[in-house]
């Protein structure tokens, strides 16, 4: 029997990744990443943001395109795309610089009308929609935002809003971030992940009843752990997000949590294989960069 088709929208961030010592850029961002990696996972996908008007907001909107991805709540606005700085020491992405240009902007009532309609909506820290978070959570059926490394006062202020809540610790240890998961569940989020670079990632999430495999001790919650697969990493950027989209998409099929944890973080791990988020290079324009 397939798979129900479910239906992604990723608002917000947009940039080109800026790789200047390669001489070439690639269409990337939090939200971007996602909605493409969704896509490819078997998911129809949509994108909610700003591009600009100039060669790189091109990059974006021709790579989005090609990719399958649902562009009618896309706006172009005059202007300046946002951008990264990327340099990669031993494959692993280092921001160095950036611009927000146009990427900001604020959802209308019928942004919010159409995101009623996805089965998941997706929003990040870098998107800068904090202020209408509560209205993003009121439309959606399931709000997922990624916090990545942001501090415990800004998660605090804001998990209530989530269903599903992404954060970061790549230098932490297996059981910081279960205790970070667990600490994050109880402020609403109905399941935490919580990656770990090349350690992998954890899941936390509410149990239909404490008979299921994996309960926690004195918990109605599932953890599952999942391991980052060998790999040649040639660069990490994105894969983060990789594991997000995949993380998405099975949770709304209602897949395993622990053999979706291991196929989230396999996902993330093969993202690295290549430069850029998703591929689709250009080459970096001849103008001189602003750092």
């Amino acid at each position: 029997m397939e798979p129900r088709l479910i239906r992604l929208v990723a608002v917000g961030d947009n940039v080109v990744d800026r790789y200047p010592d390669l001489g070439v850029m690639y269409p990337g961002g939090n939200a971007v990443n996602v909605a493409v990696h969704a896509r490819r996972t078997g998911a129809e996908s949509g994108y909610l943001g700003a591009v600009g008007t100039d060669e790189a907001g091109r990059v974006v909107r021709d790579a989005l395109a090609a990719e399958g991805v649902d562009l009618s709540l896309l706006r172009t606005v005059d202007g300046p795309n946002a951008f990264a700085t990327v340099r990669l020491v031993a494959g692993e992405r280092k921001f160095t610089g950036g611009r927000e240009g146009v990427s900001r902007f604020r959802l209308s009532p019928a942004d919010l009308v159409r995101l009623a309609a996805a089965d998941i909506v997706h929003t990040g820290e870098c998107s800068f929609l904090e202020g209408q978070l509560d209205q993003l959570a009121a439309h959606a059926r399931r709000l997922s935002f990624d916090f990545s490394e942001r501090p415990w006062d800004y998660v605090e202020e804001h998990a209530r809003h989530a269903g599903i809540a992404i954060l970061s610790s790549p230098s932490g240890s297996r059981e910081e971030a279960l205790a970070l998961a667990r600490r994050v569940r109880a402020l609403g989020p109905a399941t935490v992940a919580v990656t770990l670079g090349a350690h992998g990632a954890v899941l936390v999430s509410g149990a239909a009843g404490d008979s299921a495999a994996g309960v926690l001790e004195g918990s109605r919650d599932l953890v599952a752990w999942g391991a980052a697969e060998p790999v040649a990493v040639v660069d990490t950027l994105g894969a983060g997000d990789a594991f997000i989209a995949r993380l998405l998409v099975g949770l709304a099929r209602g897949e395993d949590l622990p053999a979706l944890a291991v196929a989230a973080t396999a996902y993330a791990s093969h993202a690295c294989t290549s430069y850029g988020a998703f591929g689709h290079e250009a080459p970096l324009p001849s103008t001189k960069e602003t750092p």
